[in-house]
């Protein structure tokens, strides 16, 4: 059984900074990417960026030169440093794995989604 455990969101002002972690545990073979989508009221859930498999990097344009997405290999953790924080970055974040267990092939696995919220 795999979790992914989320942490870090919350209330920030337009331009402040938050950082969100997100620690995958269970019975892992190999993780093939980890990252954070987004989902606002009433729009459809987008990437907001991903780590794949040695450390290539996807960022949606929207916050490209404001977040940085790492990951922990050690520690099976992935994090979205988020900068310059704008109102429209607020939505429910939701930590994203795709990974293999010992005894299933590699399916994709969701966290339960953390808010963040950005004031103007």
């Amino acid at each position: 059984q795999v979790q992914l455990m989320e942490s870090g969101g919350g209330l920030v002002q337009a331009g402040g900074s938050l950082r969100l972690s997100c620690a995958a545990s269970g019975s892992i073979f190999r993780i093939h990417a980890m990252g954070w989508y987004r989902q606002a009221p009433g729009k459809q859930r987008e990437l907001v960026a991903r780590v794949i498999s040695v450390n290539k990097t996807d960022y949606a344009d929207s916050v490209k030169g404001r977040f940085t997405i790492s990951r922990d290999n050690a520690k099976n953790t992935v994090y979205l440093q988020m900068n310059s924080l704008k109102p429209e970055d607020t939505a429910v974040y939701y930590c994203n794995a795709v990974l293999e267990t010992k005894l299933n092939d590699a399916a994709i696995y969701w966290g339960q989604g953390t808010q963040v919220t950005v004031s103007s």
